[in-house]
């Protein structure tokens, strides 16, 4: 589940122009293929690759980070001959939770495809914007370079798990419209290695992630807030992503996930599966939101209620991307017992458009 919408004056001009082609509907029954697709789905209105992890100094310090890259097709004209068209938009993020200063390092790019400034490959993954970039090698290993004003990161993520389709077989269901979907697949249990150059100096880091694929025309439904989202990597080897969909006026409007069990089995869970209760809030005095920080998960599996109580690396996790026309939203390491992973909270701001 991630977020995503267009920078500043390229919403004006998707909003501008009517779109001749619609968009595909994401439906079920169509089976994931690898490695096309790790790669772009241009026709698709939105898509996103997203990592998140944590990792550990050689003084055995730990660090959190996200690095997210988005494509959007925005409604254009096709029949604009202009090579200035957007028809394809890309941007990203990447930050850094960095326990010492209790604070989130965050950077943000974004630009149009072509011109060599932005390009979302087909047929396997390598986005970039600028000098950002993640991409998959032909050995199967992920790597994301990325550099903001007060942080790099230049990681490498070797899979160790296969992937794992999310809903029914890569279908993931997002509300009470079966059209209200995406494509999803993740793989978790990524083996981290690589540097993070801050404060002017370099270390070296290890430690474990999990990267996140959708690709989706009609992601939210109408009466949607936003979203919160966990994926946990477990000691064990085994992996839990799990999410509810916020009606506006409260409550859940739809929610979902799979655990992969150690032995490599996955169920499926379903929208009465699946329950978030917060815990402890955290209030952003940048925003004013107020965040769900700490929360019990809890999932349904064969009859028996599973429950995981998630703990923030630290609460000020918040990234506030409205200087670049991007929402804000919390997007945080979490600790649970067995394992760590990643909570996502958007919509608590204000809704969120899509």
């Amino acid at each position: 589940m991630r977020r995503t919408l267009l920078p500043g004056g390229l919403a004006a001009i998707a909003v501008a122009a009517p779109a001749v082609t619609p968009y595909p509907v994401v439906r079920p029954g169509m089976a994931l293929a690898f490695p096309a697709d790790h790669g772009a789905h241009p026709a698709f209105r939105t898509e996103w690759w997203y990592v998140t992890g944590w990792l550990r100094t050689e003084a055995g310090e730990d660090l959190g980070f996200q690095v997210t890259f988005f494509r959007t097709r925005p409604s254009l004209d096709g029949r604009n001959p202009s090579r200035f068209a957007a028809t394809q938009v890309l941007f990203a993020h990447a930050a850094l939770s960095d326990p010492s200063t209790r604070r989130l390092r965050h950077g943000e790019r974004a630009a149009r495809e072509g011109f060599g400034l932005a390009a979302a490959r087909t047929g396997d993954a390598d986005i970039r914007i600028r000098d950002w970039r993640l991409r998959r090698a032909p050995d199967g290993h992920w790597a994301t370079r990325v550099a903001a004003s007060d942080f790099t990161l230049a990681l490498d993520f070797q899979p160790t798990q296969p992937p794992l389709p999310q809903g029914a077989g890569g279908y993931s269901r997002k509300g009470p419209r079966p059209e209200q979907a995406s494509y999803y697949y993740s793989v978790p249990h990524l083996r981290v290695s690589g540097q993070v150059r801050r404060d002017g100096r370099d270390v070296a880091v290890t430690g474990e992630a999990w990267l996140d694929r959708e690709w989706s025309s009609d992601y939210l439904a109408p009466e949607a807030q936003g979203w919160d989202w966990t994926g946990l990597n477990f000691d064990d080897g085994s992996a839990l992503m799990a999410f509810r969909i916020r009606r506006k006026g409260g409550g859940t409007l739809w929610a979902g996930g799979s655990l992969r069990h150690p032995s490599g089995t996955i169920s499926t869970l379903g929208s009465r599966d699946v329950a978030f209760r917060p815990l402890a809030t955290w209030r952003s005095s940048a925003t004013g939101a107020v965040y769900p920080v700490s929360q019990e998960v809890s999932v349904r599996v064969d009859g028996r209620i599973m429950r995981w109580r998630l703990t923030p690396m630290f609460a000020a996790q918040e990234l506030d991307a409205r200087r670049s026309g991007l929402p804000v939203y919390w997007e945080g390491a979490v600790r649970t017992t067995g394992g760590r992973g990643y909570l996502e909270l958007t919509g608590y701001d204000q809704a969120l458009r899509m």
